[in-house]
């Protein structure tokens, strides 16, 4: 089962004209109707809502790129770590199950086109069934971006897993 970003667009315009004729454009420019309502006048028949149009390409890269080179929270999604919850994965998940007890891993960040991926060694240090895996935004605490359920990798002493996680920012309506 793959895991699925769905983006819902809303473009709404509305036509106004100023009440009064006689005011020039330059006046109207520096007195915009956001922030000087009262001299303008909605055009009803104008209205126009558009719903669910493209996002761009452009859009995707740049969204991808974002979480390898952003300092902000967006860039920090590469903190792996792993667990042995037995639940399955869902939405409202902001954490792993049962996390394995060791501390998160910080991911390499690579952005190609419209993907994000990011990949981190986990070194274990005891004999564990690893069964989740999640992506957070800081080494503890903090946003989970996903979490994945799989069958048990069992693991002991030493033993390491590289994670590779990847998402592709999709294009389109």
């Amino acid at each position: 089962m793959q895991g699925t970003i769905k983006v819902h667009t809303l473009l709404t315009a509305r036509l106004y004209e100023p009440k009064d004729k006689s005011l020039g454009a330059d006046f109207l420019r520096e007195h915009p109707v956001t922030s000087h309502p009262e001299l303008y006048r909605e055009i009803k028949k104008g209205k126009r809502i558009v719903r669910d149009k493209v996002v761009t390409t452009a859009y995707c890269t740049f969204l991808a790129l974002m979480h390898q080179t952003e300092t902000s929270v967006i860039g920090d999604f590469k903190y792996h770590d792993s667990g042995i919850g037995t639940g399955d994965e869902a939405i409202g998940d902001i954490g792993l199950g049962n996390p394995w007890g060791g501390a998160r891993d910080i991911g390499t960040q690579i952005a190609s086109g419209v993907t994000y991926t990011s990949v981190a060694t986990t070194t274990y240090n005891a004999t564990k069934a690893i069964t989740e895996h999640g992506l957070f935004s800081a080494s503890s605490g903090a946003t989970l971006m996903d979490r994945s359920k799989f069958a048990a990798i069992n693991v002991v002493d030493t033993n390491q897993i590289q994670w590779t996680y990847v998402i592709t920012f999709t294009a389109g309506g």
